[in-house]
């Protein structure tokens, strides 16, 4: 008993091994990337195909899953052709298996795996807004995702108001747009474009652009500067021009401008700016003011400014006091001119009777509107001269009063 079993094992074992060897393995032929939608063929050879036996020959895809594609039966050991009309799903690794008709005894063999790349030409690129808002405050984040109709291993490109987007020195490529903290730069028209290609052939690129995709992102804007200058209209009216200004913030910005709390005018502006205009009486007291700015993503005010107009009038001073230096030589003077009275005073300085500009060789001027204007000397044969100095309201020169002349000598003593 135990003889004939070991005759049996022997026999399957030899029979086998040789038919095995007899049939051998197939071998697949193809392209390795192909067009969705083209027709493709695949020849799969047996190199050692069996006399008088038909082979049964399948086009299969290897996966989670074993897929059938397509059959062929050859009868003489020709080669075996599979005709396929290329979809996105045959993507992967095919193999040919090659079975002998009718001997169940023979295993199949199986080819080697082919990858196949199907290249789906890719249309219809959109953006859509993942963050959801297209118009919000910078430090926000920003991510865009951008989305074709179809196509398959694609690259993607990102720009911003037609110029290519790049991240850390290199375009940025990915599929999704992301800007953790956006700033006003980011603001701006933004498009993707999804690129495929077959072959790496220029012939064959294929690219869609999606249509623009506006975002807005908002500066806050800064609290307002306050100032105003008062102009004269005519001869009896005057107005003060309230000047409210902003450094940053994105237009449009709505200024609006208060007396205490009482609500007077506003604004609207694609600038950071305005001017409003208000009326005001001679030798009056008009006020207390204020600016509020407000851009929709926030609301700043300035600081208060009195606002009261006296025209300028009485006596004008001019006094004087100086630096010493060795041996008790006079080295630098200062004289310091100052008006009675007035809100908005215009100074000027004269040498000679000739008016001096803000810097000369030898002084500079430094005012302190409305309080007093001061000319800096050093003392030497150039300053020596007649010195005076002549107010007027800054808004209105046909009213001017000058000071006493004084005359300095070149060793900086001045006399009256």
């Amino acid at each position: 008993m135990s003889a004939s079993v070991f005759v049996v094992v022997f026999g399957l074992g030899f029979c086998t091994n040789y038919t095995q060897a007899f049939l051998g393995v197939p071998r697949l032929y193809g392209p390795s990337e192909a067009l969705s939608n083209t027709i493709e063929n695949f020849r799969c050879e047996v190199p050692h195909p069996p006399k008088n036996e038909s082979v049964l020959l399948t086009l299969l895809k290897r996966g989670n899953d074993t897929i059938w594609l397509t059959e062929s039966t050859s009868l003489a050991g020709e080669p075996g052709i599979f005709i396929l009309i290329i979809k996105p799903s045959h993507e992967g690794n095919l193999q040919c298996e090659a079975r002998v008709q009718n001997r169940s005894n023979i295993n199949p063999t199986f080819s080697k795996s082919h990858y196949l790349k199907v290249i789906v030409p890719v249309k219809g690129a959109v953006i859509e807004v993942l963050s959801h808002q297209k118009e919000f405050m910078e430090d926000q984040p920003l991510v865009l995702l951008c989305k074709v109709e179809a196509g398959n291993n694609v690259s993607y490109k990102w720009l911003l108001n037609n110029q290519l987007i790049l991240q850390k020195n290199e375009t940025y490529s990915s599929q999704l747009l992301v800007i953790r903290r956006t700033t006003v730069a980011d603001s701006g028209r933004y498009k993707c474009e999804a690129t495929n290609r077959f072959n790496d052939s220029e012939a064959y690129t294929f690219t869609s652009r999606s249509p623009p995709v506006l975002i807005t992102v908002k500066g806050a804007v800064s609290p307002p500067k306050i100032s105003y200058t008062v102009v004269k209209e005519d001869s009896n009216n005057y107005t003060a021009v309230v000047i409210c200004q902003s450094t940053t913030g994105t237009p449009p910005i709505t200024f609006s401008l208060y007396k205490q709390t009482e609500f007077l005018t506003s604004l609207k502006t694609y600038h950071r700016g305005v001017a409003f205009k208000v009326p005001v009486l001679t030798d009056q007291f008009l006020g207390i003011f204020h600016c509020q700015a407000d851009n929709g993503v926030n609301v700043t005010h300035s600081q208060q400014i009195s606002i009261h107009f006296v025209p300028v009038g009485g006596h004008v001073s001019l006094h004087y006091d100086y630096d010493v230096g060795e041996n008790f030589a006079i080295v630098g003077l200062r004289l310091y001119c100052k008006v009675a009275r007035g809100s908005h005073p215009r100074y000027q300085w004269f040498h000679n009777n000739t008016l001096l500009k803000d810097r000369g060789s030898f002084y500079y001027i430094f005012n302190q509107a409305p309080e007093q204007s001061i000319l800096v000397m050093s003392v030497g044969k150039s300053s020596a001269g007649t010195y005076h100095c002549l107010v007027s309201d800054s808004f209105d020169n046909t009213t001017a009063i000058s000071s006493k002349k004084k005359y300095l000598d070149k060793e900086g003593t001045l006399y009256s």
